[in-house]
């Protein structure tokens, strides 16, 4: 059923369950993502509760997810010492967020659309790989990396490979047996005589997980071989109410607002955040099942208000997260009903029961996450991407490996530069059509040229006429191409001028109106408008 036809509660049968497990999958993340950032714990807390309520409001996005971004934690690092304090940072979220506001406006959103199919889906291969490496020592019990953290190098000094090799030697039975139950499960759940029954509707496989590592934390704390200890479950600040969550709340420092390090800090969150969320943006849409497509302009505006209201309430800079947003969809999600029931839990257990979901242990959560890695980075994702030629394959190649070696915008960069490099190659080789089957010697060469010609194709056209046998005839047809390079031009002009000295014969058609729309109205007027 649509959500269209009966509002915001039409699919509430799939968005409430994916909401439970997008909740709490979320909120480890948070806290980790707050202590990879060298941030208080309650930031990380805050700005999932931001991102889940406040961000979703605004947003147009049907399935995408906000909160706190692992992207960013690097720059949170080294901002918060540099500005010299907590407070004085979160004076630079609410400007970012006041930019990211602007840029909305301004429409600057359709930068997202720039980014090739190639590198959007690199960049959720290379996520459902890093998530998968790095959740496997969650699942045997070694959890001295934070949840969320992303990078290949750790903030411990470890790489996310030499932590593999490093959890042999720490691993805990209770939170192995955990996480092994845990992918049974899972897998039992994605069977279709599962499927075929009513309660897989309403309860889904990572909720019954979690229910299950709670019950079986419990039971394993009277078995000294099994029992868990603190650091092995979720550790969410317990607070007395919403009185005592006010205490813990920190506020901007507005008295540094003449600091020009915070409008440096500010610029640099809110570019890394609009293109972060941009980025997870196409990527959500791609694994949406119905293929909707979110305004990216309204998107960041609703980002922009939740980075000025997280920065205000003592939050972290939040951005569209590719992690809780597949969550989302892989759990059932069908409306921007999940993200905001997500939100809505996580305000309620903070100022109501934290001491049960301090209660789930991590293997359970990371075995959760193992599932959403590999459904992301699918063995037939590469198959596929391979079927499409060395042109796509390459830039999706080099993004997954960029993601997993460096950071998530590093592997990008790093695809997008592979990609610009093919698209110039072939521009270098297509700038025009020739007919090789219809054309005999002594016969006029005819070159097509393309409905566009940029600078892009002048070296291919300059060595192509220089390439033309002395004594022939050329004619160079334009009659298609609606828009030339000036360069281009010159290059054409140039060239009849030069074939004289060869005895080349030049016929040129189409030059002579300056490459108009030839009557063709623009899309917008005569489609959009009317």
């Amino acid at each position: 059923m649509s959500s269209s036809k009966s509002g915001l509660l039409a699919n509430i049968k799939f968005d409430l369950p994916a909401g439970i497990v997008v909740f709490l999958v979320a909120v480890p993340l948070c806290l980790g993502i707050a202590l990879a950032s060298g941030a208080p714990p309650l930031s990380g807390i805050v700005a999932g509760i931001v991102g889940g309520i406040v961000v979703t409001l605004f947003s147009g996005s049907p399935l995408g997810v906000s909160g706190p971004a692992a992207g960013l934690a690097a720059i949170v690092l080294t901002a918060i010492p540099a500005l010299g304090g907590f407070e004085i940072f979160l004076l630079a979220v609410v400007v970012a967020g006041l930019i990211q506001f602007i840029l909305g406006v301004l429409k600057a959103g359709i930068i997202g659309y720039y980014f090739p199919n190639s590198v959007i889906k690199g960049m959720l291969a290379g996520i459902g790989v890093i998530i998968f490496l790095k959740q496997i020592p969650h699942a045997f019990g070694y959890d001295k990396d934070p949840e969320g953290e992303v990078s290949y190098v750790q903030p411990d000094g470890e790489t996310t490979f030499s932590e593999l090799f490093n959890m042999m030697d720490f691993i805990t039975p209770g939170s192995l047996v955990i996480a092994v139950i845990s992918l049974l499960i899972l897998i039992l759940w994605e069977q279709k005589f599962i499927k075929r029954l009513a309660v897989s509707q309403w309860i889904q496989g990572p909720l019954v997980v979690v229910v299950m590592g709670v019950i079986l934390g419990s039971v394993f704390a009277g078995i000294d071989s099994l029992a868990l200890s603190p650091e092995h479950l979720v550790a969410l600040p317990v607070t007395e109410g919403l009185s005592g969550l006010s205490e813990l709340i920190r506020f901007p420092d507005f008295s540094q607002w003449n600091n020009p390090a915070v409008y440096g800090t500010a610029v640099t969150l809110a570019v890394v955040a609009s293109l972060e969320t941009l980025l997870c943006v196409e990527a959500t849409d791609k694994l949406d099942p119905q293929k909707r497509v979110t305004p990216t302009n309204q998107e960041l505006r609703a980002q922009g208000i939740g980075n000025m209201v997280s920065g205000l309430i003592g939050g972290l800079p939040v951005t569209q997260v590719i992690v809780r947003s597949s969550a989302n969809i892989q759990s059932g999600g069908k409306s921007k009903l999940s993200s905001l029931i997500h939100g809505i839990l996580i305000l309620l257990c903070v100022v109501s029961i934290p001491f049960i979901l301090n209660m789930i242990p991590l293997a359970s959560l990371a075995a959760i996450l193992l599932v959403v890695g590999y459904k992301l980075a699918k063995p037939a994702l590469f198959k596929s991407m391979y079927e499409k030629g060395w042109l796509e394959f390459v830039p999706f190649l080099v993004t997954i490996v960029g993601i997993v070696f460096t950071d998530l915008l590093t592997g990008i960069a790093l695809g997008m530069m592979i990609a610009i490099f093919f698209i110039l190659f072939k521009n270098y080789q297509k700038p025009f059509f020739f007919d090789a089957e219809a054309y005999s010697p002594g016969h006029p060469i005819h070159l097509h040229l393309a409905e566009s010609v940029s600078f892009l194709n002048k070296g291919s056209i300059i060595k192509s006429l220089s390439q033309l046998p002395d004594d022939c005839e050329v004619i160079i047809d334009a009659s298609k191409t609606r828009d030339m390079h000036p360069d281009v031009m010159e290059i054409i002009d140039d060239f009849k001028e030069n074939a004289v000295g060869r005895n080349i014969k030049v016929t040129t058609m189409g030059f002579d109106n300056e490459f108009a729309a030839k009557g063709v109205k623009h899309f917008e007027k005569a489609v959009v408008t009317k």
